[in-house]
């Protein structure tokens, strides 16, 4: 069964929830510093009569996807989705498996695929996302989360969200603010699962861009995906990704690796109030602890530079109260 929308959850939250829970926007925080210095800047910059306050145009709020919002390990859930897509393509035509790294795809084999390095891996996306219309591409993405297990965790990936950050979103939203995604990932997968699991519609998800064309399939026009890539939202391409879509700085920013340190410099070097945070991965009980030496969500930078610049850093073991919904 998939999530409710973003307002059906607001209305189950509302009947079903204990007074105690309402009276907290974000009840999966730990008391603390992290979560007092959210409110806090939340607060100030929504109080009309303060120094602080923000207009409401002006409340932008932009987050990574993998290893902010949601899981990533043992590998970016969209990569494993590739792969079974691969494997279901050369179910009916062997031939696509032209390479090792297809091969490696289509038996379901990580490791060997991540021996071919990163072309190998932008080889099964590029195979496994073109020559499909985008509205069957979302279908088929759709299908594959809500219905598909994660391989260690017991439950679908769609469910690999993290609870805190729901509520975070859910308490920016409350307080006026647009709440974006900005991500490494395809902007096409994203936009399949972002509105019924975090209540961000698909015009605001800002990610990487294969290429597309414009035709009449059977009397019906349609946008197919093609071969290629046309624009990687990953690092450096943060900015420019926010700067072509919103046109503007965000204000508060969350990520999770050294990936997004392009993103948190840039959006909390403007002027007035900002707010950066970025999701440390400690809790290996509960989900998994990695950051330096990891291959995927490798975070050093920022732990070495994002206190001086004022960034939080979130302690997954010792900040959240739980990690799943």
């Amino acid at each position: 069964m998939r999530p409710e929308s973003g307002a059906l959850k607001v209305i189950l939250l509302s009947v079903l929830a204990p007074v105690w829970v309402l009276a907290d926007p974000m009840p999966s925080w730990q008391d603390g510093g992290t979560k007092s210095a959210i409110v806090s800047f939340v607060d100030d910059v929504t109080d009309p009569a303060g120094e602080s306050f923000v207009p409401v145009s002006d409340r932008i709020a932009v987050f990574d996807n993998d290893g902010t919002l949601w899981s990533e390990q043992p590998f970016y859930f969209q990569a494993l989705f590739a792969m079974e897509m691969v494997s279901r393509r050369s179910a009916d035509d062997p031939k696509i498996l032209r390479t090792d790294a297809l091969k490696a795809a289509a038996s379901g084999d990580l490791g060997a695929l991540l021996e071919q390095g990163e072309h190998g891996l932008l080889e099964v996306v590029d195979v496994s996302h073109s020559d499909i219309t985008v509205s069957d591409f979302q279908s088929q993405a759709r299908d594959w989360l809500y219905s598909t297990n994660h391989p260690t965790r017991e439950r679908p990936y769609s469910q690999m969200v993290y609870q805190p950050m729901l509520e975070l979103l859910m308490y920016l939203r409350d307080r006026d603010f647009k709440t974006f995604i900005v991500s490494g990932g395809g902007a096409d997968f994203i936009r399949a699962f972002a509105e019924d699991i975090y209540g961000i519609p698909p015009y605001q998800v800002i990610g990487s861009v294969g290429n597309h064309s414009y035709e009449i399939d059977n009397g019906e026009p349609v946008v197919r995906k093609e071969s290629g890539v046309s624009f990687v939202d990953d690092k450096a391409g943060k900015p420019v990704g926010i700067m072509r879509q919103i046109g503007m700085r965000p204000i508060f920013v969350g990520g999770n690796s050294d990936g997004d340190f392009e993103m948190l410099e840039w959006a909390t070097a403007g002027p007035g109030p900002r707010f950066g945070l970025l999701v440390h991965h400690t809790d290996a009980e509960r989900e998994w602890a990695y950051d330096r030496d990891s291959p995927v969500g490798r975070l050093a930078r920022g732990l070495d530079e994002g206190p001086d610049r004022g960034w939080m850093i979130v302690d997954m073991r010792r900040d959240w109260r739980r990690i799943y919904p």
